[in-house]
């Protein structure tokens, strides 16, 4: 029986690896399952699917031929020198800094989307920080033996920090989720007024791409907040049916995350790569357009475009009476100019 084209054997073994992995560092980062908190058993099995589909789809994505020679370029590029390694280390760090903690490449596009997309982003990455480690079992809480009123912080098993329950360090540790929570409504408060009011968002957004995931986000929140909120204010009525509608969207934004626009979580890293290339490009040779003499783009662009065009059986190479040209070798604003003059020539001008 022939394998299904939508089926992709390495991509299914990475996956695959991926959630072993996932499954390997939950039983020993717990200490063999002695600190994994039974109750949590629901989350850490979407976490393991969840590695599982996201490994898959990343290797589908990176297996295409613009992906892999970015991937395959940005790698050879930040370690081809030894000697530019101590200095690509600190390109790297700035990059980090830029992309994934100030996101300068938003700020171009309006302060308010800035602001929206940093409540998004910093809200999920400390929830997400703070969540998979309680739920792997690596971080658990035990009060001393001497004293109820102090907890013990415990990182796979060893003991980190100690804390009054009810001082002021105590009520961060206990509230570092609600805060998470809080931040990302105030993004998606802000997400729902910009996909309201900006008419090109209206024109392009889909209810996959775009609601839903705010939908999941929105309820993921809610539902957590909601629990504190029953268990301090309620004496925990309605404690256990919000327990399993948090636990049920959690899995559910878990398992959508490798199929919609969240995605792009896991591909952003890439940009890094694709920094220290076009860093690269402007060091090395550079190609001259062969119709107007112009620089127009490092040469190892343009060498690196025709191998991936030829990889995706695109064939732009043309026999000239000068020998075989390729389309790449031409510039951007000649190319409009040569589509000009042959559309003439078309019509007899």
């Amino acid at each position: 029986m022939s394998t299904p084209t939508w089926f992709d054997r390495n991509a299914f073994r990475i996956g695959a690896a991926a959630a072993f992995l996932v499954t390997f560092f939950i039983y020993a980062g717990s200490r063999w399952l002695n600190d994994f908190d039974w109750a949590l058993t629901s989350y850490a099995v979407g976490c393991i699917f969840a590695a599982f589909a996201v490994a898959y789809r990343y290797a589908v994505w990176a297996q295409r031929p613009p992906t892999l020679m970015y991937l395959k370029r940005g790698w050879q590029v930040f370690t081809r020198r030894k000697l530019r390694m101590p200095r690509n280390g600190a390109v790297l760090g700035k990059l980090l800094l830029d992309n994934f903690i100030l996101q300068k490449f938003i700020t171009e596009r309006g302060s308010q989307r800035w602001i929206m997309h940093a409540c998004l982003s910093w809200g999920g990455m400390m929830a997400f920080a703070l969540t998979f480690p309680l739920v792997f079992g690596w971080i658990h809480f035990e009060s001393l033996a001497n004293n109820a009123e102090i907890y013990q912080v415990f990182v796979m098993g060893f003991p980190v920090e100690t804390f009054a329950v009810h001082s002021f360090i105590g009520f961060i540790h206990f509230n570092l989720l609600n805060l998470s929570a809080v931040v990302l409504l105030a993004g998606l408060a802000l997400s729902v007024k910009l996909r309201m009011t900006d008419k090109g968002e209206l024109a392009t957004q889909t209810f996959a791409d775009d609601v839903l995931p705010l939908f999941l986000l929105f309820t993921v929140s809610v539902t957590g907040l909601m629990l504190t909120v029953s268990s301090k204010f309620l004496a925990g009525y309605g404690f256990q049916l919000i327990g399993i509608a948090h636990a049920a969207s959690v899995i559910g934004l878990l398992l959508y995350l490798p199929f919609g626009k969240l995605f792009h979580i896991v591909q952003r890293p890439l940009s890094l790569g694709v920094s220290f290339y076009k860093e690269e490009g402007q060091r090395d040779a550079r190609a001259s357009c062969l119709r107007c003499g112009e620089d127009y783009a490092s040469q190892m662009h343009v060498q690196d475009l025709k191998t991936v065009l030829d990889q995706l059986g695109f064939n732009f190479r043309f026999a000239t009476p000068g020998g075989e040209i390729h389309y790449q070798e031409i510039c951007p604003a000649c190319r409009r100019r040569l589509l000009a003059l042959n559309q003439g020539k078309a019509l007899g001008r």
